[in-house]
């Protein structure tokens, strides 16, 4: 395999923030040697998530071992995944705001043996419903456990308990028309096709506030591993979380 140098796209408080916290990790778990330093370490995992570069590339690339990829992308996520906020945690900061933007996204994954849980008819593709929250900038806040992607949006926002947490805060949320008869503060756009003309005004106004949630989709998705996932179903959730924790550790910093 010929082996290239590259660039990530991405910035050095990425790379200083990861390091630290799988510094960390081995202080805690007591490693005395590895056959990378926390720093390249840290570098190889971000390819992995930015990049979605492969373990096999990866394994060439560091000039190690294929297994030893995985065990350092595996430690990387799982260490970041901890660090994502939870569902409270973002409810504390949404009832700062004036209101919130609701929507789901199905993240694409490889067709697995279980079509029918994961297959997104909606998307005609398999993938993981993801939930997430943003603020009235656009800035993400929160994004769910990954489910099957034939959960609908608004069966994985109760489930989730997404929707109990608004009413509870009484906080204005905008979602659209997959949301219908969630809760009194959830905001969606009229449905039909004979509308009358203020309805068309609201739904025209309603789509201008929740474009804006859609850059919290592409700042999830700008992690180009997240737009074809290859790994088990069972972790896409841990690497979601770890996305948004180095995301909002750098986005706050």
């Amino acid at each position: 395999m010929l082996v290239y140098p590259s660039a990530i796209d991405l910035s050095t408080a990425h790379l200083r923030y990861l390091s630290r916290e799988l510094a960390h990790r081995r202080r805690e778990i007591g490693t005395r040697w590895r056959r990378l330093a926390t720093g390249r370490q840290a570098l190889l995992a971000l390819a992995h998530l930015r990049c979605g570069d492969t373990y096999a590339q990866l394994s060439a690339g560091f000039g190690i071992g294929i297994a030893t990829v995985y065990r350092y992308v595996r430690e990387a996520v799982d260490v970041l995944a901890v660090l994502s906020p939870t569902l409270d945690d973002a409810m504390a900061v949404a009832r700062t705001k004036a209101y919130v933007i609701l929507d789901g996204t199905v993240l694409p994954i490889n067709r697995v043996a279980a079509d029918r849980p994961y297959y997104s008819g909606r998307k005609r593709h398999h993938g993981m419903n993801v939930q997430v929250l943003t603020d009235p900038f656009g800035r993400l806040l929160w994004a769910s456990p990954a489910l099957p992607g034939a959960t609908h949006d608004l069966t994985a926002a109760r489930e989730h308990g997404l929707i109990d947490a608004l009413a509870e805060a009484s906080l204005k949320c905008w979602a659209d028309k997959a949301y219908q008869g969630a809760a009194h503060n959830v905001r969606v756009p009229f449905k039909g096709r004979r509308l009358k003309r203020w309805q068309h005004r609201h739904n025209t106004t309603h789509a201008r506030i929740r474009c804006v949630g859609e850059q919290a989709m592409a700042t999830l998705k700008g992690w180009r591993l997240l737009r074809k996932l290859r790994c088990s179903t069972n972790r896409i959730t841990a690497i979601v979380q770890a996305v948004l924790a180095l995301h909002l550790a750098v986005a706050s910093g």
